[in-house]
């Protein structure tokens, strides 16, 4: 750690940073004494702080999105961001596939000269040299139940949720002309601004008086919603059916929604339900 000075004692940031202090013998304080809360140290370092904090939600943010949208990613592009240890946290132990959806193993490293490194499926460290890779949605993983048992054997820990991503197939006992699905419909809340605070902090926006999550998949877009409610905030209210539509809203039959759109509509459909107060009153996890 490097350690600057303010006022009497000395501040820096831990391995976990988070602003520890030691006094002038250099005995490591419980926390910050309240007296050099503003001094420049450490108010830089509170700063600093939540800039790394908002830089690692933006890194996960944005690989989610390259996986939800099964995006490209150029092999430069890795080899720029790898040595980032937030992008590098995000990036690590994930699945990904060549341009023919084949699974090319676990990401370990990227480098301009080295190229791609990977765990491949027989357990080898590889390195290819690919333009780009993907990181396929779990739902398009044919073997997804094999991938998950290889991924627990070798230990990994993924920063972002793809393997042990919740997914959701569409049966085929569906009805394909339908507009509507109604498995998470009915979900009472005592409260409006309780759903809706559910659903923002899951990362759902809100509009209209709906939960929506947009999905690119095979170059078209398409919007997931759930019905939350438009009324007085302090009102009960309850999670209505889940619908896709065209970004213009134009509800699309569930015959032609695409399963990563499907997958993530239920996913956010099954997670706002989930919240829903129940028969003994308690709170669903």
């Amino acid at each position: 750690m490097g350690w600057m000075t303010a006022g009497d004692y000395e501040v820096a940031l831990d391995e976990t940073g988070k602003v520890v202090c030691r006094n002038g013998k250099g005995r490591l304080l419980k926390s910050v004494p309240p007296k050099i809360a503003d001094e420049p140290a450490v108010v830089g370092l509170r700063q600093l702080t939540e800039w790394l904090e908002r830089h690692e939600r933006d890194c996960r943010d944005q690989v989610e999105n390259w996986m939800t949208r099964s995006l490209p990613v150029p092999a430069a592009v890795l080899a720029r961001v790898w040595p980032d240890p937030a992008w590098r946290a995000a990036l690590q132990d994930l699945v990904v596939t060549g341009d023919d959806g084949t699974v090319a193993g676990f990401l370990r490293d990227a480098d301009d000269e080295r190229g791609i490194g990977l765990v491949d499926l027989d357990g080898d460290t590889v390195r290819v040299s690919p333009a780009q890779i993907r990181i396929p949605h779990p739902v398009l993983l044919e073997d997804l139940d094999e991938l998950r048992e290889f991924a627990v054997e070798l230990g990994v820990e993924q920063g972002v949720q793809q393997l042990f991503r919740e997914t959701y197939v569409r049966g085929a006992d569906r009805d394909l002309s339908a507009k509507a699905v109604d498995d998470y419909e009915g979900g009472t809340f005592k409260e409006l601004r309780f759903l809706v605070g559910r659903a923002t902090s899951l990362g759902y926006r809100v509009r209209g008086g709906q939960a929506v999550l947009p999905v690119l998949e095979a170059g078209r877009g398409v919007e997931a919603r759930v019905w939350v409610g438009d009324y007085d905030g302090y009102e009960e209210t309850e999670t209505g059916p889940l619908t896709w539509t065209t970004p213009h809203g134009a509800a699309l039959p569930l015959g032609e929604v695409g399963p990563v759109a499907w997958s993530e509509g239920m996913r956010m459909a099954a997670a706002l339900y989930a919240g829903r107060v129940l028969e003994d009153t308690e709170q669903a996890a």
